[in-house]
């Protein structure tokens, strides 16, 4: 395969490489501003270690890779004996990057949270009624032709109205995810998380109190001690886990079969967090359990029979795709790279919208191994806006 590149302000003295074309303009114009001729592959093919490599070359002072890309030591090895010293992911996530092997390379690794996270619930959303109220099975049924009337039992599919809500992973995506769910069809939560989520449970105490006070059935919530007792309890279970070796198939086949018979399953975090073998089988086994993916645990690939069964919905990793956020995490992506560059500190605050607006501070958004590197802090610095 032959990659196509194009190029940003090439009279810039910093060369940053970035291996998918990215949306918006305002990234462009941070790089530029800091002074960096910008190489943009324009295939849409997924490049090999081998073709990064090749594009680093022997002079690179900066790279924005994808998520879809493996970025190990020996790839910031590389970035490191060209001259780099600077690499952010187009990615809230970062299984794909090699963090350690980064830091041994003195390489701080950027992401772009904060821009994603109620587009990223909405599409959970999107997936738990699509996949309850059986839209795909129904569409695909209307566009063959055999839709000859009204009938009674016509896709009857499961009413979530005051059921209860799990969510595996409460972090920024889970919390949102449970709140939209909550307010909007009033649901229990049952939650699993490493750390209690007070503020989480701080909101559903207060909303379930505002709707007694209004003579509805006030919602509950509580922290699973286990995941097995989540599983068995839930009707809806979405996942939101980040992905690494202790949650990597973290619903398999003993799992699933904890899970209600009617149970829906929605997957908008990582595609391995789910033996996808497993979970062909069970839907196979189980026409009334439903799931909804955005991920797959071999992407792009799917396992032999994912595509044939009528009771899941599946879309191409599209959580994050809307105009705003994906520009959003370009914008972040370019700031990180462009603030290293200028030696600015990291800015490692919940809320980065102030980097979206018309004066954006003097920082790197997020920078996950800044502490392991000594990275300053934003806040204790002389660059302070």
């Amino acid at each position: 395969m032959e990659t196509k590149w194009r190029i940003y302000n090439s009279s810039g003295n910093r060369r940053v490489i970035v291996t998918k074309e990215l949306p918006g303009k305002r990234w462009l114009e941070i790089l530029g501003q800091a002074d960096c001729r910008v190489e943009i592959c324009t295939s849409t093919d997924v490049l090999s270690s081998d073709e990064i490599k090749t594009a680093i070359g022997n002079r690179c002072d900066a790279a924005i890779g994808q998520l879809t890309e493996l970025w190990d030591e020996d790839m910031f090895s590389a970035l490191r004996a060209a001259g780099g010293i600077a690499y952010s992911n187009y990615a809230v996530g970062f299984n794909n990057v090699d963090v350690g092997g980064a830091t041994k390379q003195r390489i701080p690794v950027g992401n772009t949270p904060g821009v994603l996270t109620e587009t990223t619930a909405q599409m959970a959303v999107s997936l738990t009624f699509a996949s309850a109220r059986r839209i795909g099975e129904s569409e695909r049924f209307l566009r063959a032709g055999k839709y000859k009337g009204w009938l009674p039992t016509l896709f009857l599919g499961e009413l979530l109205w005051c059921k209860t809500l799990g969510i595996i992973g409460a972090g920024r995506v889970g919390e949102a995810y449970a709140r939209m769910m909550v307010e909007g069809h009033k649901m229990d939560l049952i939650y699993f998380d490493l750390h209690q989520n007070e503020p989480l449970e701080g909101y559903m105490a207060a909303y379930g109190a505002f709707l007694a006070s209004r003579g509805i059935r006030p919602v509950t919530c509580k922290r699973a001690k286990r995941i097995e007792d989540l599983l068995a309890e839930a009707d809806c279970v979405s996942l939101h886990t980040v992905l690494d070796e202790t949650t990597h198939h973290l619903i398999n086949a003993e799992r699933l079969g904890l899970m209600k018979e009617n149970a829906i399953l929605i997957n908008t975090s990582r595609g391995p967090v789910i033996d996808e073998t497993a979970l062909v089988d069970h839907c196979r086994k189980h026409p009334n359990f439903k799931v909804g993916l955005d991920v797959f645990e071999d992407e792009p690939e799917l396992k032999p029979g994912l595509v044939e069964l009528d009771n899941v919905v599946i879309v191409p990793h599209i959580a994050s795709a809307t105009g705003w956020t994906r520009q959003g995490m370009a914008t972040l992506a370019a700031s990180n790279v462009a603030a290293l560059l200028m030696g600015y500190p990291a800015w490692q605050q919940p809320d980065i919208s102030a980097f979206l607006g018309e004066d954006p501070p003097k920082a790197a958004p997020s920078i996950v191994n800044a502490k392991d590197l000594g990275i300053p802090i934003y806040g204790n610095s002389k660059h302070e806006m």
